[in-house]
Parts: structure tokens; sequence; C-alpha cells
């Protein structure tokens, strides 16, 4: 049985009443993944339905300055830490489960180390409830064994919203850009997702060929900007390597 808009919007719920509890705790911390779609697309929701898209835990991204708030701040909201990853990843990763609903809080703390780390300095204060557009549209792209969960939350996101220079209620093009021109992996990993978006567009039966021409062009804009953008010595140096050397990491799988 797919989940329904209910069960998504207490998702919703639970993730609003978390920031906004670490809100009044001067706690900087916003919503990551799925969870942006939701709380970002209101007109083109119906698709992420349609697409049967899943939730399953609440990812959440806040700061190093906060690590000793963290624990007995989600005590108090009903959460309990799993005590194995607090001990070996307490610095950079928590996670807290809730019994009574069963659901789980992933945290990252600083930076979001995946195929490719995405730095987070400076950026929280940029959007509010969750991480900016851009942020997750790297979130999502940086993936290199992309699935098709991600595929669906890209789309509706730029299904929703116009690629452009800044943060606010725009997928800020400017930013992906200059992120990746340091680093070719990333460069790489991104970029070839963008495409990858592109030729599943046509399979993807819930659009409309009108959604499909507006996400192919929001795609065409975001490369166009990516490659414009002046790359580093260190870029160029690695992108003579290519893909003959291994360019991204591993992903953790942190098992409680």
């Amino acid at each position: 049985m797919s989940m329904s808009s209910q069960d998504k919007n207490e998702f919703a719920d639970e993730a609003l009443r978390m920031v906004s509890a670490a809100r009044d705790k001067d706690i900087t911390m916003r919503i990551m993944g799925a969870l942006v779609v939701l709380l970002h697309c209101e007109k083109y929701l119906h698709l992420h339905d349609a697409m049967k898209r899943e939730l399953t835990d609440i990812d959440v991204m806040t700061y190093r300055k906060h690590c000793e708030q963290l624990e007995p701040f989600f005590v108090s909201l009903g959460y309990a830490p799993d005590e194995h990853i607090l001990a070996y990843f307490g610095d950079r990763r928590h996670k807290y489960y809730n019994k009574s609903n069963g659901r789980g809080i992933d945290v990252f703390i600083d930076k979001l180390p995946m195929c490719h780390t995405i730095p987070f300095a400076g950026r929280l204060e940029k959007d509010y409830p969750t991480i900016t557009l851009a942020d997750f549209i790297l979130e999502k792209m940086q993936i290199v064994q992309l699935n098709e969960k991600d595929i669906k939350d890209t789309v509706v996101i730029l299904r929703e919203h116009e690629v452009g220079e800044v943060d606010q209620d725009t997928v800020n093009a400017k930013h992906i850009a200059q992120t990746l021109s340091d680093d070719w992996g990333f460069y790489y990993t991104v970029t070839t997702n963008l495409g990858r978006i592109k030729t599943t567009l046509p399979t993807m039966k819930v659009l409309s060929e009108e959604d499909r021409a507006d996400v192919a062009a929001k795609t065409e804009r975001l490369l166009d900007y990516i490659d414009r953008v002046p790359k580093t010595m260190k870029w160029k140096m690695r992108a003579k390597v290519g893909t003959k050397k291994k360019w991204y990491a591993d992903v953790e799988e942190l098992v409680r």
C-alpha cells in the first residue's frame, strides 16, 4: 500500500515541529530530503503523489556548534538516540528514534558527506524551514547510483520553481555552478545525473508534455550555468584524469 497524503503530512508536521522547537532553543536546524518537496511545492505536489513517492525518515542539517544540545533536545521531543552512532559519528552525524510513532531522525552536522561532500557553512540561514532549493538539488544529484525516488523529487522541484541566481523560492544555479567549479568529480556526477533526468522524462507517464518540456528546459538552463562558470586549476587538472580514477566516495552505511 502506498503512503497516503495524510501520512506524508504527518511527516511534514513532525519535521516542522522539530525545526520550530529548535529555533526556540537557538539551534539552527533545517529540513532536508524529500520533505523539501512537500514544503516547497504547492502547485505541482500532485505529481509527487501520482509518482507514489514514499517517505521513510526525517533528515535535518545543523551546525557543529549545537552538537552538545542535540541529544537533550531530541530526548525532550520524545526521541531516543542511537548510542552506537552517537559514540562513533557524534561530531558529524546523529540518529534518533521515536518508538511511539516509529519515526527516525537523521541529523547531519555541518556537511553532507555522501558520494560527494556538500558543505553547509553559512547556508542554513538562507532559507527556512528547509535547506535551500539549490542545496536540495546538490543533495539529490550527488548520488552516483541515482535512484528513482531522487529523480522524482528533483523533477517536481524543477517543475515548481524557476532557475536563477537567488535562493528564495528559486533554484540558485549560480551557487550550484560555483560549488562544482572546484571539484571535477562532483561536477561530473551532477552533470551526468542532470542528463539522466532529461532522458528519464519521456518515461514518466504522470507528466504532461508541458511538464516534460518545462523540466527539460530548466535542466538545460542548470547545465548551461554549470558549464559557463570558470573552473579552478584543481578542477582542470582532475578533469584530465577523468573517470580512469574513482571520482566519488562510497556512501557510509550507518547500521544500528
